[in-house]
């Protein structure tokens, strides 16, 4: 059986892209403002690692809550001024199906990423298990608006970004 020149081509066509390796590029979510959430309501600051002795004083800076796909994410930041070539304490809190997450990481910087190091957050605090925490470096030169970027990688693959404020 001869089969046409332009199906052969187009199956061929398939078959590469079908087996392309190319890492799936996350999906940026304009993240959709989220009632207003107090970050310390809930838990006991005698217990909080970051209370005493832990990443500071125990004072945070409150980032924002969005809305980022079927998870309303609040994120903090230690107090503490941010310089390129440091590094900033970082908390996001989830709420939502939180069994769905994969990973959830940080940067310092703008949406593409460049410069910057992606910091994979892990739940500090067993007793928290919505709570991810990590240490994100801020590049150098620090860009100008440069923002806190949040990724959450559902186990299907999904990858949703949203960006925060830095905030004095």
């Amino acid at each position: 059986m001869k089969l046409p020149l332009s199906l052969v081509i187009l199956s061929l066509a398939s078959l590469a892209v079908l087996g392309c390796d190319k890492p799936a590029t996350p999906v940026v979510v304009a993240p959709t403002p989220a009632p207003a959430v107090d970050p310390n309501a809930g838990h006991d600051h005698a217990a909080d690692p970051h209370a005493a002795g832990g990443h500071g004083d125990g004072a945070v800076i409150a980032l924002g809550t969005f809305k980022l796909g079927t998870f309303e994410v609040t994120v903090t930041r230690d107090v503490g001024a941010i310089t390129a070539g440091g590094e900033a304490a970082i908390d996001a809190t989830l709420a939502g199906q939180t069994a769905n997450v994969s990973a959830v990481r940080f940067w310092i910087g703008t949406s593409d990423g460049k410069g910057s190091v992606k910091a994979k957050a892990e739940i500090e605090d067993p007793t928290q298990p919505n709570r991810w925490h990590t240490h994100a470096e801020v590049p150098t030169p620090l860009p100008t608006n440069a923002q806190v970027w949040v990724e959450i990688e559902v186990k299907s693959g999904e990858k949703l970004a949203a960006a925060f404020d830095l905030k004095p």
